[in-house]
């Protein structure tokens, strides 16, 4: 049986996931541009829901792929005389799948999560409190101590000011996004791990992948040279 047909649908169901992708990022630039620019809340929210969308279509397009793979591995593992009837086969896969679901999985997806702690940094860095905003109100309560003119914009590589921050996801340090790169480079070829260069950091293994941009910093930053 030849699957050439399979392979390249299955490719063309790829390039629809990048388009997602895209609109999630899309979608996370509006709401920080809603934030510095001081917009109902309202709004901030209707991207939020924007971004449950794609979050679903993210899912159920990667069930649908997932659906197909398996029922392809099955039917190579197998080798039946008889070619199967291919479109039931991943139907009853895909339709097993998206029986699981469930809200959770939604708030678990990386760029609505990625989405979700921007803006809370953003909240944190221009200092908006809303008063019908419970929820943002605990995000920020336990940063509202640091304020915007104490944020530290400094790199702790370069010990200058960041133009291109990155956030560790797992220390939550930021750094000059080519300063860590080259030391992360560096480290590789030693076959050595990169420890967080952020004085008292106990993180010892600083990787390329746990690496985000913090747009929400670099807006900060923009925003206090602009002044």
């Amino acid at each position: 049986i030849s699957f050439n047909c399979v392979d390249s649908s299955l490719s063309s169901l790829k390039n629809c996931q990048s388009y997602i992708n895209t609109g999630m990022d899309i979608a996370t630039h509006v709401a920080l541009d809603l934030v510095e620019s001081f917009n109902d809340e309202e709004d901030v929210n209707s991207m939020e829901a924007v971004m449950l969308e794609y979050a679903a279509m993210d899912r159920e397009l990667n069930h649908y792929m997932r659906a197909i793979e398996e029922t392809v591995n099955q039917i190579k593992r197998e080798k039946p005389e008889n070619v199967p009837d291919l479109k039931y086969l991943v139907k009853e896969k895909f339709t097993a799948l998206e029986n699981k679901n469930s809200d959770s999985d939604l708030q678990k997806n990386e760029k609505y999560m990625y989405f979700k702690d921007q803006l809370k940094e953003m909240r944190k860095q221009f200092c908006r409190r809303s008063d019908n905003d419970e929820e943002a109100i605990e995000q920020i309560d336990e940063d509202i101590a640091v304020t915007q003119s104490q944020m530290n914009f400094i790199c702790p590589i370069t010990q200058m000011e960041m133009k291109r921050p990155v956030r560790n996801k797992v220390c939550g340090h930021t750094y000059e996004e080519d300063a860590i790169l080259k030391i992360i480079q560096t480290r590789k070829q030693q076959k050595k791990k990169v420890r967080c260069p952020k004085i008292g950091c106990s993180h010892a293994d600083v990787k390329g992948s746990d690496l985000v941009p913090d747009e929400a910093l670099k807006r900060a930053i923009d925003s206090q040279n602009k002044q």
